[in-house]
């Protein structure tokens, strides 16, 4: 990944992190207002979704410049991938 991808990258789940930040701002004013629990725990289930896109993308765009760009220390390289691994199954 070229520089000017990796700065679109970057872009993109910072676009996707001030949505986040939106909708707990959202959320907050919806408690302050009362709303109805049911509409609260809508929108925290869609903020966590929003979170966990966001995780994926990282993990996943770390994993593909492991495989992309492998280091000469062969237990270094698979140490970062089994890292990568071991945070999507935690997921």
């Amino acid at each position: 990944m070229d520089k000017e991808q990796k700065q679109e990258q970057k872009k993109k789940i910072l676009n996707r992190l001030k949505r986040t930040e939106g909708q707990v701002r959202g959320i907050q004013k919806m408690i302050d207002e009362d709303k109805e629990c049911i509409d609260v725990i809508t929108q925290l289930s869609a903020t966590r979704a929003s979170i966990d896109r966001v995780m994926g993308i990282i993990v996943a765009e770390n994993l593909k410049n492991c495989f992309e760009n492998p280091t000469n220390d062969l237990q270094d390289q698979a140490k970062k991938i089994d890292q990568a691994i071991k945070m999507i199954v935690k997921k």
